[in-house]
């Protein structure tokens, strides 16, 4: 087995996952838009995310920035050299994120250090099956951090807020995933997709779990009762009022998958993957005479054209709020007239900061002075030409969770006015934008490539010791959109809609499964 085109396949299959948006996934999100009340932060969402897939087809360009950790499932005929594979899959990885089609994600664990290739001990994840077809089955999924960080793994029996006792039962198992999707919030990039693994020991539970994202949004499970659950789910988590982005809304959840494997008597582990609205994942047949592709997976049916969404000016328009226009420096008395709910149009110089800057402005002075100015929560994706200069690719908010213990003293410390990110933040943060004169603006996360086109020029860049996701990138903006979430008078949306769906979650705490 030659397989001469295998490197050039699974250079598709890169740039077509992080570029090119299933037409299953589409179906779902645009159901979804079709549902959500007009004039609500929401819709206005939807319609923004609905321009950004539009934009990242036109622009083959990545969806999100945060291209996340690849992770191949490949099954191959027995025979197929697994070793020559996995080689050329590696040099694909290298290709795709040299021409923007990845992030460079690869991080030292220990050291903080950027391999800036994405290859690294552990990175991508590349699995191998071996099965009697005669054909090679490829897939792949870019799964990014903040909805990573929200899977969640339950051993049973537990306690679960707003819905008391879960056992080792069906219903129990309900109650579980029930609580995923509350506990996620807007921090995985609602509305999200579900999958779940149940049973197996702590490993095998979340990889089952993440299985389950390689099925078909609209498949129907083979187990009866099973099949059960995940409608329930779906339909049930969608009264919670979490909404796109955590905004509050119709739609929290498009779609849960359910595994089931076995287990030792001891453990009961259930297990929640939860993957974005960004929910990139695609599969290829291919020859495992010459690596050529046969066929292309989840790409079938009913095409999905969003065009250039005017509603998405609409709904901005229709919103039941007012728009306030903010350049930096800004002072105090600008901020202190922001109230949650307003849109926020940014222009001139806004400074991505993320983990390690947050970290190192703990301790450190400021390269540039940032009174009075804008801190976004991203790690952009960047090229840089042949003179030397950079160009942003993509560049979406990351979950500015991540930041609280941090962020409230570094605002205070440095004048900082305004903090963008995705997800909201928690009390610390609150108190501090109350203290010193600070607001939170929710931008809309995964549209990586409407916030890119907002970005007119990149001035300059510090910390680059930390690679390129993590430096200080200075950048010029233009008609930057996002929404006071938490604002200086101690109103933070996040808490409300935490408190709205926990009082809401309560009533699905009565056994529905026998």
């Amino acid at each position: 087995m030659e397989m001469e085109n295998f490197y050039e396949s699974m250079y598709q299959l890169i740039v077509e996952t992080s570029t090119n948006l299933p037409k299953d996934v589409r179906r779902a999100i645009a159901a979804a838009k079709q549902r959500e009340s007009a004039g609500t932060r929401s819709a206005m969402s939807l319609a923004t995310i609905t321009n950004n897939i539009k934009m990242a087809d036109d622009n083959i360009s990545p969806i999100c920035q945060d291209t996340g950790l690849p992770t191949f499932k490949l099954k191959v005929p027995v025979g197929a050299n697994q070793l020559a594979m996995k080689k050329e899959i590696k040099r694909a990885i290298e290709q795709a994120t040299k021409d923007g089609k990845l992030r460079p994600n690869s991080v030292d664990s220990i050291s903080g250090d950027n391999s800036g290739d994405n290859l690294g001990d552990g990175t991508p994840v590349i699995k191998f099956e071996q099965w009697e077809n005669d054909y090679i089955d490829a897939r792949l999924i870019l799964k990014g951090g903040g909805c990573e960080n929200k899977n969640i793994q339950y051993s049973l029996p537990c306690e679960l807020d707003g819905l008391g006792k879960a056992g080792r039962d069906l219903d129990g198992i309900r109650k579980c995933i029930m609580h995923s999707v509350y506990q996620a919030q807007g921090q995985g990039c609602s509305a999200g997709f579900i999958g779940v693994g149940i049973g197996g020991d702590r490993t095998s539970g979340y990889e089952l779990a993440k299985e389950q994202l390689f099925r078909r949004v609209d498949d129907v499970n083979q187990r009866e009762d099973l099949r059960q659950l995940e409608e329930y789910v779906v339909e049930h988590a969608n009264e919670l009022g979490i909404g796109t982005m955590g905004f509050g809304g119709e739609t929290t959840l498009l779609g849960c998958k359910i595994g089931v494997i076995n287990r030792i008597p001891a453990s009961f582990f259930v297990s929640v993957a939860y993957n974005c609205w960004a929910y990139r994942r695609l599969g290829v047949f291919i020859d495992p005479d010459n690596g050529s592709i046969n066929e292309w997976l989840y790409q079938d049916g009913e095409e999905i054209d969003f065009g250039h969404d005017e509603v998405a000016a609409t709904e901005e328009q229709t919103l039941q709020t007012r728009e306030v226009v903010l350049e930096a420096p800004i002072t105090e008395e600008k901020i202190r007239e922001l109230k949650v709910g307003d849109v926020v149009r940014i222009n001139g110089m806004m400074y991505t900061g993320r983990d390690a800057i947050h970290k190192y402005l703990s301790e450190n002075d400021s390269p540039v002075d940032l009174n009075g100015q804008v801190i976004y929560h991203c790690g952009p994706v960047m090229m840089k030409d042949e003179d030397g200069n950079y160009h942003v690719k993509a560049a979406g908010p990351t979950t500015s969770i991540r930041e609280e213990p941090y962020q409230g003293d570094i605002m205070k410390r440095f004048g900082i006015r305004a903090v963008i990110g995705k997800g909201g933040m928690g009390p610390k943060t609150l108190k501090a934008l109350g203290e010193h004169g600070g607001v939170y603006l929710n931008a809309i996360g995964g549209a990586a490539q409407y916030y890119a086109d907002c970005i007119k020029s990149v001035e300059g860049v510090d910390l680059m010791q930390f690679g390129i996701p993590e430096a200080m990138w200075h950048l010029k903006v233009e008609g930057f959109t996002a929404v006071v979430t938490m604002d200086s008078h101690g109103n933070s949306l996040h808490a409300d809609v935490d408190k709205s769906s926990l009082e809401k979650l309560a009533q699905f705490k009565e056994p529905v499964f026998k």
